[in-house]
């Protein structure tokens, strides 16, 4: 495997993703400057073409970074058309049983059968009902991490939206340790706040969006001048 991303979480090290947030080439190569370790483009939320996409994972490999794309569904024809597009991996959403998983194991391999080993195979684990599978979800070999998606959760749960909702993190953290004690890799979501919280509970697979960091760095810099003209 000369995957130097998948290295890293087989060596149980956090690997950070940041959602550039908007369709840009331009800034999708300059987060390679960031020492981030990969970029997250989302097309199930997010309105970045299928040659937009493409040209992001192009900019993504010339800095230096693992590119991950997040297609609209678990359909084999969606996640070959982005594999097809230069994706470096694919994290899917909604997968709520192992039959969902190993559909995405074989659709991979289907897309590239001779260096499927080096695509990053993430599965999302959305729902009440993905979390009453997880035992199963997590025997399906070939997925490289187990993420939980705490806004989709949320929704099921009861708490539209609630994303930092103590349950849904308490919920994150024993899904986390169940798919730790399954020697597999967990991930989410994770902000400034919470990073800290979300690494001692084991997730690896570390999810943050470029947005925030403009609002962190831009409210930062307010403080600094309304400090320095008092």
């Amino acid at each position: 495997m000369a995957n130097p991303f998948k290295q890293r979480l087989l060596r149980d090290e956090p690997v950070v993703v940041l959602n550039p947030d908007h369709p840009s080439p331009a800034l999708t190569e300059f987060l390679g400057r960031l020492g981030i370790d990969g970029v997250f483009i989302d097309c199930e939320h997010g309105t970045a073409s299928i040659q937009t996409v493409q040209d992001m994972c192009r900019a993504a490999r010339a800095a230096g970074l693992q590119s991950i794309v997040r297609p609209e569904a678990n359909l084999d024809h969606l996640l070959t058309r982005y594999l097809d597009a230069g994706a470096g991996g694919l994290i899917v959403p909604h997968v709520d049983d192992a039959d969902g998983a190993r559909s995405i194991v074989a659709a991979v391999r289907r897309a590239r059968p001779q260096n499927h080993e080096d695509t990053v195979v993430v599965a999302m684990i959305e729902s009440l009902e993905a979390v009453a599978n997880l035992d199963a979800i997590v025997a399906v070999e070939g997925v490289d991490a187990f993420f939980m998606g705490p806004n989709d959760l949320s929704h099921s749960m009861g708490l539209n939206g609630q994303t930092h909702h103590p349950d849904v993190k308490r919920l994150v953290l024993d899904c986390a340790a169940k798919i730790r004690a399954a020697g597999k890799v967990p991930g989410t979501l994770v902000t400034r706040d919470t990073v800290a919280a979300f690494v001692r509970g084991g997730c690896r697979f570390l999810y943050e969006h470029a947005n925030n960091f403009l609002v962190t760095g831009a409210n930062d810099f307010r403080h600094i001048m309304k400090e320095s003209n008092t």
